[in-house]
């Protein structure tokens, strides 16, 4: 049993992850057919998950309500709104049916609840500027005038400020506008090029982890 629980999902984890590895570098058709083929699979196993993570989901919210956890109130929130909007896309038909039920809960309640969440937010987003911005350090003051930069140009009030400049010559670089373009495209490019550097480096460590049997998390267990 131990072998069917470690030793067999390893072993198929390294040799499909080698294997897809390797058919990147092959440059043929049967190369290209088994991608294919593999992504096909990659989707059934995914709709086994989504079962899987849904009676996850189920047990875990059934559990605050049998034991009454605080809060349990919204796990009969989280069930009753799975089941009416599974039996909505059932029945009524998904979103490409503009007069189901399921295209009325959408739109009509999920959709202004969504930005009831995000107007929120705007708030906390305000408040971490707010303290991110005080320039207090040499790097907070260069982070502020950069910030104050990029929006001033991204208004008509702040385009406004230096319309009296030149669309041409060197006093054009001066131009809010313009120089909010320029901080967008050259730092702020080069710095999240950098963060996508580091996120790559993350997803091929990882994945090297898994390959090779490190990272066993994926089995259930921690180690």
């Amino acid at each position: 049993m131990q072998f069917l629980k470690k030793n067999v999902p390893v072993t198929i984890a390294f040799l499909i992850g080698i294997v897809m590895v390797l058919q990147n570098y092959i440059p043929s058709k049967e190369s290209q057919e088994f991608s294919k083929d593999m992504n096909i699979w990659v989707e059934i196993i995914a709709a086994f998950a989504l079962l899987i993570g849904v009676q996850s989901l189920i047990h875990s919210h059934l559990g605050k309500i049998k034991r009454k956890q605080v809060g349990f109130g919204f796990s009969w929130v989280v069930i009753v709104s799975l089941v009416v909007m599974t039996l909505a896309g059932l029945i009524g038909g998904g979103v490409e049916n503009p007069t189901g039920l399921y295209s009325w809960i959408f739109f009509y309640m999920q959709v202004p609840m969504q930005a009831t969440v995000f107007s929120i937010l705007a708030f906390y987003i305000a408040s971490a500027a707010y303290r991110a911005f005080r320039a207090k350090t040499p790097e907070a003051t260069l982070l502020l005038i950069a910030a104050a930069i990029t929006m001033l140009g991204r208004v008509p009030f702040g385009t406004d400020l230096t319309a009296g400049l030149p669309t041409t010559g060197f006093l054009n670089n001066f131009r809010m506008e313009v120089m909010s373009d320029w901080l967008l495209i050259v730092p702020n490019t080069a710095g999240f090029r950098a963060v996508m550097f580091g996120v790559g480096l993350g997803i091929i460590s990882t994945s090297l982890r898994i390959i090779f049997g490190i990272e066993r998390t994926y089995m259930g267990g921690g180690d």
